[in-house]
Parts: structure tokens; sequence; C-alpha cells
């Protein structure tokens, strides 16, 4: 399963404050029709009825898909565009911000993080 939410590994407090605020309401077009992507801040992720955990680095966005880390390239365009590309993705991926996050539903858990070695496509 394809998956766009960052996942980084923490690092120094210096460092993290250098990394951009991702979270928010982004809609892909898919070859389903155009979905909603939601990324918060407490780094849980949702993209349907599936919720993961996600990190930044660097350049970098992971995502937590079972016991393993997604690894996909990010660019950002200004506050409302971002493209991924890489991982599992034939092509990149846009993606366009049209709100902030929504809270995660009452009783949904944020998975537990792989081991940081555990990256399945960088």
């Amino acid at each position: 399963m394809l998956f766009m939410f960052g996942l980084g590994f923490p690092g120094s407090l210096a460092s993290q404050a250098t990394l951009p605020d991702i979270s928010g309401t982004w809609r892909v077009q898919t070859p389903d029709g155009p979905q909603e992507v939601v990324i918060r801040a407490d780094s849980s992720a949702s993209f349907g009825d599936d919720t993961v955990r996600w990190r930044l680095e660097a350049d970098s966005i992971h995502i937590a898909l079972g016991d393993e880390w997604m690894v996909y390239a990010y660019e950002l365009r200004g506050e409302k565009r971002m493209t991924l590309s890489g991982g599992d993705l034939e092509e990149p991926m846009e993606l366009d911000r049209i709100g902030p996050a929504t809270a995660r539903a009452a009783g949904v858990e944020i998975p537990p993080p792989p081991p940081a070695d555990r990256r399945a496509i960088t």
C-alpha cells in the first residue's frame, strides 16, 4: 500500500526546529478519484480508514507501514503544495493542503514505530 506521510526519526530539538510543518488536511488525486490525507502534529496520519505513524528527516518522509518504514522524498512548494516521490510510488504524487488537520477519532491509537533500521524502500 502506498502512503504519503512524513516520518523522520527523532533527532535533536535544534534539527527538528528546522523541519517544515506539514500538518493539515491534504487532497491527492488517485485512480479512484480525490482522497484526503490528514497529517497531524502528534505523528499520526490518516488515509481512509488507515492510521499510520509518520516522521520527517531532512528531505524524506518516513511512514510506518506494519513493521517497516516506507521512505519517500518530499518537496514543499509554498504552504499549499507537497510532492512525494520514490518509495513504492511509480511516479510523483502531488498533494494540496486544503485545511487544518482534524483530530484523531476517539479510540484510534497511533501505531508503534518500527525500529529505525527497518526501511522497506529508500
